[in-house]
């Protein structure tokens, strides 16, 4: 009964068996899923028509089923020979590919019989993507073995998608499992990418604004056409109340949440699952090249290249304007330095959240190291402080996850057809706290289409959230901790900060961090432990670092992992470890900026250090709630690069820690009091 049903779970990007199959999956990964289905549906193309077909006049009028204030499955609509189907064109207000001519893009409709000539008219579930037309088969990142400061070496064009200019149905993601409810679902292709028109731009306003449109088509405000270049419109006012709720993971996260930051009426309600919120969050961490996790050398125009299925003789046109020079250019993604600039604001939501006027209901994992938690939490926290509507949903998983079926079900029931089912009075924060122990989230699995790739019931998040008030929980305190001397082994975290004292660690690419983590002693890193906690600690919120460091080189890469020990080097997640808490990285160049935490939107430009010099930084980790259990210590680790998600600069720098200056502020639900009845002292 989820809602993604439809969708294999997050996990790998490596597309499922029976589509493509490549080394590497390159960018926001769980959404392949909907790349996958465009395949397995593109069989049924007789099903795509350019117009809705007519159906008797005596088809039966139904109305639709609620129980327990959610949306039941009604036999009348149960009947997928009997949806009706079409495709169109929306136009929108920008031209990204500069023929003169303002783009449109591709729409498909699914939605039940009685919609036609029946008098019923329904609500809209919604979803977009680039990657519904299929992604780029090769792989070609950036070689991450670079020194920082330094120009990259020239990267290696993917090969470009195979354009379908025949394939008129776009996706069946969302489909079967909400038509029989009483929805219809509406799909769109991203500008550049399948039979849509423009360019990929990889989060600039053609990628964020056609959405709007679509909205609008639906409500009567835009125009949709039977093909790209006619002028014979197709209306929907017939068959839609204009009210729209939208969902996806990931890319397909992304595009719902910048859809809601355009204020469009008639966006009721969007579920945005583990979203991209910045592309310098993504790409980039406090002034450093960082890549995502699992995709080393990835960046925007990697992304650019994997997603841009459109029309070849267009997209040629489209390399020049948007990669070659918009990406490319001296303004652009910048790999040599890191520093944030108008080409990374350009592509950050946050600057937009006070427009929404959709509820917001974000789902992120806490092991995500592909799109961080951070990037949920960053518009959680913005609008609960402009008190717009905004539920968080958090679990255990790695990318992708979402919440509950019925939560989902509540949530489109109440804002699409007005159900009162207690859904404004939810709590803030659902927080899934230890999911081996809870139950299942559904009792009825989910549907899987005809020939679709079956959901790995490994990666699927099965346990049900806790609710709070808030995130972090009620209760935590920021508790301040301080390194104490011997972090080549490992030293004790203290209340009360050092008297004096300095320590130093060596830099080499070589050692993974959770090698590090798991030594008892390392040259190449500094740990700081609290004692064997005699109880369980909960820790809830976002960790924060303030460091005085120096380094023996102009840059260096700083890595700050949150760790329990004894170490547990199991991959759990994306990219991520049981053992870990929360991760973190910055640019000690950028030590002007880097002065309090949160995000980072600075202009400041990094300026190169002098050998001794000490930069004092102060900057986040990830957003994480966690149990640390009896028997296990907490522990910071200082490292410099981090083989996992940095560049990969010649082993030998030296960074040298201030212990009397440098300190860590943990969130802990209880503060003191809990740590001290943990057996801290």
């Amino acid at each position: 009964m989820a809602i993604s049903a439809a969708l294999p779970p997050a996990g790998p990007r490596r597309l499922p068996s029976g589509h493509r199959v490549m080394s590497r999956r390159f960018v926001l990964a769980s959404l392949h899923a909907s790349a996958a289905l465009a395949t397995v549906f593109a069989a049924r193309a007789a099903l795509a028509q350019s117009s809705a077909p007519s159906l008797p006049a005596a088809a039966a009028t139904t109305a639709p089923v609620f129980a327990n204030g959610m949306a039941q499955v009604v036999p009348a609509w149960r009947d997928s020979t009997a949806w009706i189907r079409h495709d169109l064109w929306v136009e929108t207000d920008f031209d990204s590919d500069r023929d003169g001519r303002k783009d449109r893009v591709h729409v498909d409709v699914t939605r039940p019989a009685q919609t036609e000539g029946g008098g019923l008219k329904v609500p809209v579930l919604y979803g977009a993507s680039p990657y519904f037309a299929g992604t780029s088969r090769d792989d070609a990142m950036w070689n991450v073995q670079q020194e920082l400061g330094d120009q990259p070496s020239p990267r290696r064009a993917l090969a470009a998608p195979v354009h379908q200019p025949n394939r008129r149905r776009i996706s069946n993601v969302l489909v079967n499992e909400w038509v029989p409810r009483g929805f219809a679902v509406v799909h769109s292709e991203a500008p550049g990418t399948g039979l849509s028109q423009g360019c990929a731009t990889v989060g600039d306003y053609p990628e964020r604004a056609p959405m709007k449109f679509v909205i609008d088509w639906l409500n009567g405000r835009a125009k949709g056409f039977t093909s790209p270049t006619g002028r014979e419109e197709v209306r929907a006012t017939g068959w839609s109340t204009g009210k729209v709720g939208m969902i996806g993971t990931s890319y397909e996260g992304t595009l719902p949440l910048a859809a809601a930051t355009t204020g469009v009426k008639g966006l009721e309600v969007v579920v945005p699952v583990a979203p991209n919120t910045s592309y310098y969050l993504y790409y980039r961490s406090n002034g450093l090249v960082r890549s995502p996790g699992g995709y080393l050398g990835e960046d925007a125009d990697v992304l650019y290249d994997f997603v841009a299925s459109g029309d070849p003789a267009t997209r040629a046109k489209c390399d020049v304007i948007w990669k070659s020079n918009v990406f490319a250019g001296p303004n652009g993604q910048d790999r040599a330095t890191g520093d944030f600039n108008n080409f990374w604001k350009k592509r950050d939501l946050l600057p937009h959240v006070k427009n929404i006027k959709a509820a917001v209901l974000l789902a992120h994992g806490l092991n995500d190291y592909n799109v961080t938690p951070a990037h949920s939490v960053r518009i959680y926290d913005e609008m609960r402080a402009r008190g717009l509507p905004v539920g968080l949903y958090l679990h255990q998983g790695g990318h992708g996850g979402n919440p509950p079926a019925d939560m989902l079900n509540r949530w489109f029931s109440h804002y699409l057809y007005g159900v009162d089912n207690g859904v404004p009075g939810d709590q803030s924060a659902y927080i899934v706290q230890d999911a081996a122990a809870q139950a299942p989230m559904a009792s009825v699995p989910p549907a899987v289409p005809e020939g679709a790739p079956a959901p790995n019931p490994r990666l699927r998040v099965t346990a049900l959230p806790t609710p709070f008030a808030t995130f972090p929980v009620p209760g935590t305190v920021p508790v301040t901790l301080h390194p104490t001397a011997g972090g080549r082994g490992i030293a004790s975290l203290a209340f009360a900060p050092a008297a004096a004292g300095a320590e130093s660690l060596t830099d080499d690419v070589a050692f993974s961090g959770s090698a590090l983590a798991s030594a008892p002693s390392s040259a190449n890193r500094l740990l700081y432990a609290t004692p064997v906690f005699s109880d369980t600690v909960h820790i809830s919120g976002t960790p924060r670092v303030t460091l005085r460091m120096a380094a023996n080189v102009k840059a260096v890469n700083l890595s700050v992992w949150l760790v329990m020990l004894p170490y547990d080097s199991a991959r759990v997640g994306s990219q991520s470890y049981k053992g870990n808490v929360s991760h973190g990285w910055a640019d000690l160049q950028n030590a002007k900026a880097l002065t309090q935490g949160g995000n980072y939107a600075s202009n400041h430009r990094g300026t190169a250090l002098k050998a001794g010099e000490y930069r004092d930084v102060t900057f986040d980790l990830e957003p994480t709630d966690e149990f640390i259990p009896a028997g296990k210590q907490l522990a910071v680790m200082i490292m410099s690069s981090d083989r996992e998600f940095t560049l990969w600069p010649k082993a030998g720098a030296e960074l040298t820690l201030d212990l009397a200056k440098s300190s860590f502020r943990i969130p802990v639900v209880g503060g003191v009091n809990a740590l001290q009845k943990a057996g801290m002292r």
